[in-house]
């Protein structure tokens, strides 16, 4: 921290805007690292005194309660900071939702899983930006992009890559029978400057094209929306989210470089993807999750066998416990299973 003030208050420091941003961020990062061990060194302390007035025979069982669940609490936040040890784990996630067979049922269900990550990102304190969204025809969408903007964000959203299973009563059905929809989630991390990543202007066509809109005032009169192919791979992104032709090309051009980045990681990691190919497919068999409103009520997650009985609190966004479950599991291969037997096709 010491250094970093150093060079903060050196004449050229903003010179260089986005390294002098970087350091800022490194600055913040130490800052909340500090802020924390003080906390838990006060907490601990806190504790030691309360073990000594009990022994002392005062009556100190609730605030012992409470700062041992308090320190449980923050320890396991660490904890799984700590697990996040991937080469990008720390970055930025771009998260792309696409929804199954299925129509209607399936492209609410996708709606509903963004309403759940938007949720989780700002209980998270994450900024959030839709870049790209299809609206569905009468309801949901047929696929949507997404930016999570704050440290360990793509670490924490690679536990979702893969496909979820949502099986309720439709309120689309008028016999209000059983649906089961599936939507599949991808996940890349934002890359920087300092990871070059080479695109050639031949290999990309790049379309411009009217941005979707509600209609009235609200219509787009200008082709504003930009939509680019990266020919060698064929890799598709778009953006419709700013009004100006030029910011969404450099959104466009972002996701572009974000999406080749993780093209080439999958080239190195060929043999775990040919493990992961099964789960790839939008159907049964292939999900991750499963995420049953009827007959009964429970989240499960089938790597980790950890069921999760509030449905509504995960729909919500509270991830914490089947993201921390997932990473103890790609780490350790533990599972954290609670007696439940997998749920029925």
């Amino acid at each position: 921290m010491a250094k970093i003030e150093e060079r903060a208050v050196a004449p050229d420091f903003w010179s260089q805007p986005e390294k002098s941003q970087k350091l800022l961020q490194e600055r913040k990062r130490l800052e909340d690292t500090l802020v924390e061990d003080a906390y838990i060194v006060s907490l601990l302390s806190d504790l030691d005194t309360l073990f000594e007035l009990a022994g002392e025979g005062e009556d100190v069982a609730g605030e012992l309660s409470l700062d041992l669940k308090r320190l449980a609490e923050r320890l396991e936040k660490l904890e799984t900071e700590m697990l996040l040890s991937g080469e990008n784990d720390a970055r930025s996630a771009i998260v792309t939702i696409h929804p199954g067979a299925g129509g209607t049922e399936s492209q609410d269900w996708a709606e509903m899983l963004l309403r759940m990550y938007l949720r989780w990102a700002e209980r998270e304190g994450f900024t959030t930006v839709v870049t790209d969204r299809l609206e569905g025809e009468g309801a949901g969408i047929k696929s949507v992009t997404f930016e999570i903007n704050g440290r360990n964000a793509y670490g924490l959203m690679r536990s979702e890559v893969g496909v979820h299973r949502l099986v309720r009563i439709s309120p689309f059905d008028a016999n209000a029978r059983r649906h089961t929809s599936f939507a599949s989630i991808f996940v890349c991390p934002q890359i920087d400057d300092e990871v070059k990543i080479d695109i050639r202007p031949d290999d990309l066509r790049v379309d411009t094209f009217r941005a979707g809109g509600r209609g009235g005032q609200h219509v787009n009169r200008t082709d504003s929306a930009v939509r680019m192919v990266h020919l060698p791979t064929g890799i598709v992104v778009q953006c419709q989210n700013e009004r100006s032709q030029h910011k969404n090309r450099d959104m466009a051009l972002k996701q572009l470089r974000a999406r080749l980045y993780e093209h080439e990681m999958d080239k190195r990691r060929e043999e775990e993807r040919k493990i992961e190919a099964s789960k790839a497919d939008i159907n049964f068999g292939s999900q991750i999750r499963s995420y049953v409103l009827a007959p009964y009520r429970l989240v499960k997650d089938h790597r980790t066998k950890l069921g999760i009985g509030d449905v509504d609190r995960v729909l919500d966004g509270d991830l914490e416990p089947l993201m921390r479950a997932w990473l103890v599991f790609k780490r350790t291969g533990k599972t954290a299973g609670d007696g439940k037997e997998d749920l029925p096709e």
